[in-house]
């Protein structure tokens, strides 16, 4: 790919990321703040067990959905034989979406799963479901999207965003518990420090 092509597919990617990641606030806002609350959740085991419930949805429409794909075109085509060397596009989509998702589902349950913790009652879980739904959308069209072009894939990376916010918001908060005000901005702040030498040492070089 030629530098303009792939300046042309950054420009699109950022495009679909910008649109997806609007659709997805709206969608989550709409969720936590106009659905009923859910009762009897006032007790930390109630909550994780709800925690748990929203990763196995997450798992089996995420997950096992495309693992089936794969699975299904290695039964009806000479990719059966996984060292014959044969591969359709479609197949290398699904089996790098495959691994994307796997790598995903870890981030999105650690942070689920703490974000439950400090969901005081069944008002504040609503977070936990509106999160689940949109991370589960959001994977659908980072599938859909990578199938039509490597920077349609920007359509949900809203999903990943969900993952990284749940888990800063879950280190700030036990920062708070552990050092007060300093010790809930230090994660926050170093993560962004972080952030910033990765995108400065991952550039290329001439």
């Amino acid at each position: 790919m030629s530098g303009d092509d792939y300046r042309a597919q950054r420009r699109a990617g950022i495009g679909w990321i910008v649109a997806g990641g609007l659709v997805a606030a709206a969608l989550w806002f709409a969720i936590d703040r106009l659905t009923p609350p859910l009762a009897g959740l006032e007790s930390l085991g109630e909550r994780m067990l709800l925690a748990l419930k929203c990763v196995c949805l997450a798992v089996l429409f995420c997950l096992v959905a495309v693992v089936e794909a794969v699975a299904h075109e290695r039964l009806v085509s000479p990719a059966f034989d996984p060292l014959a060397g044969f591969e359709t596009r479609r197949l290398r989509v699904n089996q790098r979406y495959l691994q994307n998702t796997l790598e995903q589902i870890v981030i999105f349950a650690a942070g689920l799963f703490g974000l439950a913790v400090y969901c005081a009652d069944g008002r504040a879980m609503r977070a936990v479901v509106a999160s689940t739904a949109v991370w589960i959308l959001a994977r659908f069209a980072f599938w859909i999207g990578y199938h039509r072009s490597a920077a349609g894939r920007g359509l949900g990376m809203a999903g990943m965003v969900v993952g990284m916010i749940q888990l800063l918001y879950v280190a700030s908060r036990f920062g708070g518990e552990l050092a007060g005000l300093w010790g809930a901005a230090a994660p926050i702040a170093l993560f962004i420090a972080l952030e910033a030498v990765l995108f400065w040492t991952t550039r290329p070089r001439a």
